[in-house]
């Protein structure tokens, strides 16, 4: 008698888990929170994408350090220390790509400054050898910068929200829980000629990471024979994706209070 009502009650379970896995997956189980499936390999804002491209492209430069990591935040860990960082530290990439995608790469000319030591020490190559054999061809010059983009991450706030539901009912219980962690990125636009700065954006991005459990422990046969069973599974938004989202953000602001202040146009279509 007990055999089937074991396995009635796993099917129940396993039933239950599949439910609320999936629900797990749409809903991202804090309210008005929602975990999408993303690829740091696109651009993750449409809108910055899909803006019309500069009437006249203005020439941006990224330094290596003029775009990084300010918090010295460790990965968040309650039982042991971790020395990895929970942002990445190589941000100006992140910041390259917005830019240069934005308008499909038809808004910004965006100039390499992160490896300028080594374009610079390759074009001293090129020079001396075309002076050595007497080659009459010119290098050309290298575009330089009218705008330089600078700024950071400011802020990464660990368990800033957390919550969740369960119950139990005879042994057998359910459980949801979700955490919230903030990211906040600085990007200001700043002028070479004048050394002002031009625009200035702050940007917030939530982290969420939710997990789903389920659980049975009951005693059969006047208290004999314990029966349990524990399954469960978590998700967490990916940290470099939701800095991207926040970069991507803070770019298309600056473009679009550029364009307010009149400082660029887009091109005009029909």
């Amino acid at each position: 008698m007990q055999l089937p009502l074991l396995l009635f009650l796993s099917a129940v379970l396993l039933s239950s888990c599949v439910h609320d896995y999936g629900d797990l997956l749409n809903s991202g189980g804090a309210p008005g929170k929602v975990i999408t499936a993303a690829s740091i390999l696109d651009l993750q804002s449409d809108e910055l994408k899909n803006l019309p491209a500069a009437k006249r492209q203005p020439t941006i430069a990224v330094y290596e350090n003029s775009f990084k990591d300010f918090t010295g935040q460790r990965d968040s860990n309650s039982k042991f220390a971790l020395f990895s960082t929970a942002t990445t530290q190589a941000p100006e990439a992140l910041v390259i790509r917005a830019l240069k995608h934005a308008a499909n790469g038809k808004f910004f000319k965006v100039v390499e400054r992160v490896g300028l030591d080594s374009l610079t020490k390759e074009r001293q190559i090129i020079r001396s050898t075309r002076e050595n054999f007497d080659e009459d061809q010119q290098l050309k010059p290298l575009l330089f910068a009218g705008i330089l983009l600078q700024g950071g991450i400011i802020s990464y706030e660990t368990n800033e929200k957390s919550g969740g539901l369960g119950a139990r009912y005879f042994g057998i219980s359910s459980s949801k829980q979700y955490r919230e962690d903030t990211v906040t990125i600085s990007l200001r636009l700043v002028s070479v000629s004048t050394g002002e700065i031009l625009t200035e954006v702050l940007v917030s991005k939530s982290i969420l990471s939710v997990s789903v459990s389920h659980d049975i422990f009951r005693f059969f046969e006047v208290g004999t024979r314990l029966f349990e069973f524990e399954g469960g599974t978590a998700q967490n938004e990916s940290g470099v994706i939701a800095l991207q989202k926040a970069i991507e953000t803070g770019v298309l602001k600056l473009i679009n209070i550029g364009i307010e202040r009149g400082y660029w146009q887009y091109e005009e279509t029909n």
